[in-house]
Order: structure tokens, then sequence, then C-alpha cells
């Protein structure tokens, strides 16, 4: 597959000549789903460490999560229509279905969510995803794509017989690919707030780059359908970046424009990161926590608005 048309379309399997070969690697999609009271989600995956290669599922939910894993011939992909299957569960961006069944975990998982109405970054040549001309540097450590940052969900989700209803929801898409995650990072996501056209997503992380490292900042802010963009390549700035016991503060400058976040840690879970391909690194997660986003363009508030249900890691050395 051409890597332009791929790197145009960062949704898509990335990772097909890495099946081939034993260099060390990983691929991610992430999906998460939230309503009013509960949070779900699903990492589906490949990673490849020297000759050892394996497919996986993680699942976080408000009060647990689980690691699965499946051999790497259970996974499959198709480019058009793009999706990814593992064993009997099925990824794409207009719906999922889980069967999940794990014995050593006395985890079963069944249900499906259908995705309508996905509402996406702005993309162009130059920023062909939010890493904007980042996408196009071969060396990068970890790739990051948005999917979609907001979408309309409906469905349904049984964990071992607890019914979790996913009907007139919020989804939100992503994806990671490379053979690390950064060693330190903040990651937040939101997209429920009281106004419903509104979607947040922030990350800021220790980028090695040849000889040195910088700190990477990508994040958007989407509301009433416009978007504002505050990265590293566009010039922003990180003014203020606190991390107390229970809270995390961040303030970001671009021009005339200043974006604060507020955010308070709700219960954070095990996952698994990759490390050189193997997924070796263990990080926490909420999906439960809050973020409170406000935009000012000199002295006038923009938007002022409280998301629950937000997404939250903080990976530190």
């Amino acid at each position: 597959m051409n890597k332009l048309f791929l790197m145009k379309h960062p949704d898509l399997f990335q990772g097909e000549k890495n099946l081939s070969n034993n260099k060390n690697y990983f691929e991610g999609w992430y999906f998460k789903n939230t309503n009013n009271e509960n949070g779900i989600s699903f990492i589906p995956g490949i990673n490849i460490d020297g000759k050892t290669k394996e497919s996986f599922i993680q699942v976080i939910t408000n009060t647990s999560s689980y690691f699965i894993k499946y051999d790497i011939n259970d996974f499959k992909y198709n480019f058009n229509p793009f999706y990814i299957k593992i064993e009997d569960n099925y990824f794409s961006k207009d719906s999922i279905h889980v069967n999940i069944k794990d014995n050593s975990q006395n985890l079963n998982i069944v249900g499906d969510i259908y995705y309508m109405n996905n509402k996406n970054i702005n993309t162009n040549m130059l920023n062909p995803n939010i890493m904007g001309p980042f996408s196009y540097v071969p060396f990068m450590e970890c790739n990051h794509a948005i999917l979609s940052m907001q979408n309309e969900a409906f469905g349904m989700i049984n964990i071992n017989d607890n019914k979790l209803d996913f009907n007139n929801s919020t989804g939100y898409i992503e994806k990671d690919w490379g053979y690390s995650f950064p060693k330190s990072y903040i990651w937040c996501q939101g997209n429920n707030f009281k106004n419903k056209s509104a979607s947040f997503m922030f990350s800021m992380a220790d980028i090695p780059f040849k000889l040195f490292s910088f700190k990477g900042l990508i994040s958007v802010l989407i509301v009433d359908n416009k978007e504002y963009k505050f990265t590293t390549y566009n010039n922003s700035k990180i003014i203020k970046n606190n991390i107390n016991d229970n809270s995390l503060d961040i303030v970001l400058k671009k021009g005339s424009y200043t974006l604060t976040m507020h955010s308070i840690f709700g219960t954070s879970l095990k996952l698994s990161a990759p490390v050189k391909g193997r997924m070796a690194k263990e990080i926490f997660e909420s999906i439960c926590s809050s973020v409170t986003v406000t935009l000012k363009n000199n002295n006038e508030i923009i938007f002022s608005d409280t998301s629950s249900h937000c997404g939250l890691e903080i990976v530190q050395n």
C-alpha cells in the first residue's frame, strides 16, 4: 500500500509490512464511548517484539480494566472499507462488535455499538492529521492520529451480565503506531460537555528527535463547528503545567488566544503500553475524570464548559 495514501488515511492499518519482518512495532486503535453514567474504551491492536508477534484487546471502564491476548493470526484487516477484526471482535469507524471470552479472567463481554455523524479535525496536504508536518517524519517513535473527535453512538455492552446502555451516547476514536510510547506524557480527552457541539483533546509528550528531544504539543477544541488548534507546529506555547495531588492545570497560548484546562482526577486503572514493540510498560488511565476548558480571545471568553467522563493519562519518568 502506498505510504502517501496511508498517511492521508491514518485509520487504515499502517503496519502491513511489519507482519512479515521482525522489527519492533505496535499499532493500536482507541474507541471511547461515554454517556451520563458510564464509560468504556476498547483498544484493539498488535505488537511485534522481535520474533514474538501478538494481537490484543484492552478494555477499560469506570471501575475495571482488562488485557486479552490473541494470536497474531487472529488479527485481520481491510482497507476499503476500513475495518479490523480480532477473532470474533470487529472494529470500524461505523460500528464495533465485541465477543470477548477469557476464562482466566472470568471475563465475558458481548455487545454492539453503532456510530453516526463522525466529526473530525480539518486536514490538508501539509497537515494530514493532528501531528501536522511531523506526519511526514519517518523516524518518529510514536505516531498519533485522531479518527473521530465526536460521534453519535447507539448500542449496548454486557460485561459479565452487567448491561451498559450506550444509546444516545458519545464516541471518540484515535490511534497510535510506531515502536514505543513516549517515556512521559499527558493525555486528556472529553466530549461530554453541556454544550453538545463541543469536543476536546490534549496531549503533551517528551519527543525524541535524532540527537535531541523536545516537548511536543497537540491539542484541539471544536465548538459550534469551529476548530481551535494549539500545537507545536503552529507555534503555540505551554504557559503553565501543574500536576497536583488530584488535579491538573494547563495553560496554552497561541497569538491572542489562551486555552485553560483544569482536570480533576477520577479512578485510574492499569493498562499496558509498548516499549520497543513489547507491551511491557504499565500506565494508568481514567475515563471518569472531569475537565473544565476555557478559551479566551484576549479577555473575551469564547467558551467555558466542563466535560464529565473525561479520559486522562499522566505518565511521568
